[in-house]
């Protein structure tokens, strides 16, 4: 798979060195509080694995699943929910975590979606924010790594579901996605 990479930005150590630093720190800001992680699917697992095995806080674990990809390397714009959340959220302090921020659609769908279940707060966090790509007015609590406007793989994030498995996040050659 290497040869469809045309380079890797963030190393393993460099993103478990980050991963370490932001578990850290939603660990001092919840350490009073129950704290709920709904993690959106598939493209979060990696980092969720890494980042609650750092935190020292006692938390529970969702999922929901989105879309607004499909196979395409271009956002929709049009979310619809694939799988939602299990676990009651109402009074409770719950964390959205993501795999990259692209426009915010999502990420403010998401925001929205859960505030009609009465949540005592949500935040949100990302490994990768593409920042200049924002359409949406978000706010991004904990965030891994500002990137540039390229397509991304490795960690968990995909293009047509191939590439998650890769231990870096790397730039995908166009050739491969055009």
């Amino acid at each position: 798979m290497l040869h469809k990479i045309s380079a890797i930005l963030f190393d393993e150590n460099k993103i478990q060195r980050r991963v370490s630093d932001l578990a850290a720190q939603i660990s001092k800001d919840y350490e009073d509080n129950d704290l709920v992680i709904i993690a959106v699917l598939k493209g979060s697992f990696v980092f969720l694995a890494d980042l609650c095995r750092c935190f020292t806080i006692p938390i529970e674990i969702d999922f929901i699943a989105i879309s607004s990809y499909g196979d395409s390397a271009v956002s929709s714009g049009k979310v619809t929910v694939k799988k939602d959340i299990d676990i009651d959220i109402k009074g409770k302090h719950v964390l959205i975590v993501e795999d990259i921020v692209d426009t915010g659609i999502s990420l403010q769908y998401l925001c929205d979606h859960l505030l009609s279940r009465m949540p005592a707060s949500i935040k949100s966090c990302t490994l990768l924010d593409k920042c200049m790509k924002h359409e949406a007015d978000i706010k991004i609590d904990y965030k891994g790594f500002d990137i540039d406007d390229e397509f991304v793989v490795g960690y968990g994030l995909d293009y047509a579901e191939q590439f998650r498995n890769l231990p870096y996040i790397g730039i995908l050659k166009e050739e491969f996605y055009k």
